[in-house]
């Protein structure tokens, strides 16, 4: 059984899986309204929306003629959690750099100095 987090970033993969996220924050829609801005047929829509159901991300409405689909977001918060834990490790790792840069700019001489074979003109 795959764990919810790899269920996330599996739908999230897809960048129409994406859009469709992106077009569900603002509301929910129907197939036929989350299939206006692709070229794709209302079955490959409903493709898509059952993997994001799988994960979790999306609900469908129960009317059988209407179902629209709406955004559950809170498998995102896993997943943003769990990006959090790695954009520390990044800040870390550039202030690192940026003390051993400094430290370096410490130990450099200076240039300001005039270069002793040109200033004897």
């Amino acid at each position: 059984m795959t764990d919810q987090l790899s269920r996330t970033f599996s739908a999230l993969a897809d960048p129409t899986r994406r859009a469709i996220l992106e077009r569900l924050s603002g509301g929910e829609a129907t197939v036929g309204e989350l299939a206006a801005p692709f070229d794709m047929t209302f079955a490959a829509v409903s493709k898509h929306l059952r993997v994001l159901e799988g994960a979790g991300l999306v609900t469908r409405g129960k009317d059988a003629q209407y179902r629209p689909a709406r955004l559950d977001a809170r498998p995102l918060a896993a997943a943003c959690h769990w990006i959090g834990d790695y954009a520390r490790f990044w800040e870390d790792s550039v202030d690192a750099l940026d003390h051993y840069l400094n430290a370096l700019q410490q130990l450099s001489p200076t240039t300001d100095q005039p270069d002793e074979e040109n200033s004897h003109d």
